[in-house]
């Protein structure tokens, strides 16, 4: 049978999956790290792929879902977050002339929405909005079961909207994204601000605190952390409601280490979402849920962008 390989890309680990056009289980899956001592992450990801790649069928097409902004029409990474000398790389051409097989690269946020949407929590959804939240915010957007990218592959940034002008540096470099105080660094920034300016809490300044430091203090009952919390669900809410009255969709999945809060940050965040919203139509038959694929989202997607 003919077959198809999906990669998904991350700061950290690289992991590699064969699949044979019917199904959605892996006939093999591999995984390295990122960074390894004696190779590039171009030769990893060479490697993986050559390791997974089946000795009886035939690969129809290789996909690769990557962090950072993306070409996805020329299948041209412009750069990629935490992987150091990957700007304008030419993935696409790279992995053609080395397997000799048809690819496509694609953002893996995008490519995790298009996962869900067709695997996993999305499935008989067509308008669909995935927010990952984690180090930072990214999201996919899917109207009338289109994955909507923009002119050049750019679009359906949501996570770098302006909630709060003049606030806390963003990753990217400008001021009051939604990630920048919404997204796990951005949690942690604020209750170390409010530590640093004397504020009570069971956790200690300088020690190098995450999401889940405050988000664990926040369960056991911290008034801080809880602020935190609620102060991240309510940003989170708050620019939902401007991204309903924008693409009006049915289905909203969260996906990311920072929604493993649960209602220490859904609450808050539905309580400014229904707030702000121009009309109760928009919350109609809406469903606000997490990713069902979990860590998949972006392995998924990339064998979805696979098969297309």
């Amino acid at each position: 049978m003919d077959a198809r390989i999906a990669v998904d890309i991350g700061g950290t680990q690289i992991r590699a999956a064969c699949y044979l056009d019917e199904g959605r289980k892996a006939l093999t899956q591999l995984r390295a790290p990122t960074q390894q001592p004696g190779k590039t992450p171009l030769q990893s990801m060479f490697d993986l792929i050559a390791e997974v790649w089946p000795a009886e069928s035939r690969v129809l097409k290789i996909a690769v879902a990557a962090p950072g902004p993306i070409d996805p029409a020329q299948g041209v990474i412009l750069a990629a977050p935490n992987i150091p000398g990957w700007y304008d790389l030419p993935l696409k051409a790279e992995l053609e002339n080395r397997f000799q097989t048809p690819a496509a690269v694609g953002n893996d946020a995008n490519l995790a929405a298009l996962g869900e949407y067709q695997f996993g929590a999305g499935m008989g959804h067509h308008y669909l909005l995935y927010l990952t939240l984690s180090t930072g915010i990214g999201s996919g957007i899917i109207i009338a079961d289109r994955l909507i990218e923009g002119a050049h592959g750019l679009g359906a940034e949501l996570g770098h909207v302006t909630v709060l002008p003049d606030g806390p540096l963003c990753g990217c470099g400008k001021r009051g994204h939604l990630e920048a105080v919404a997204a796990g660094p951005g949690i942690a920034r604020w209750v170390e601000e409010q530590l640093a300016n004397g504020e009570a809490s069971r956790l200690s300044q300088g020690q190098g605190l995450t999401a889940k430091d405050v988000a664990g203090a926040a369960s056991q009952g911290d008034p801080l952390c809880l602020r935190a919390m609620q102060r991240a669900g309510a940003f989170i809410g708050y620019a939902l409601a401007d991204f309903l009255h924008i693409f009006n969709p049915t289905i909203v999945i969260f996906g990311g280490g920072v929604s493993k809060s649960g209602e220490l940050l859904f609450s808050p965040m539905r309580r400014a979402l229904e707030e702000r919203v121009l009309s109760p139509r928009y919350l109609q038959d809406l469903t606000l849920t997490t990713a069902a694929l979990g860590d998949d989202a972006g392995l998924m997607g990339a064998l979805a962008l696979a098969r297309s």
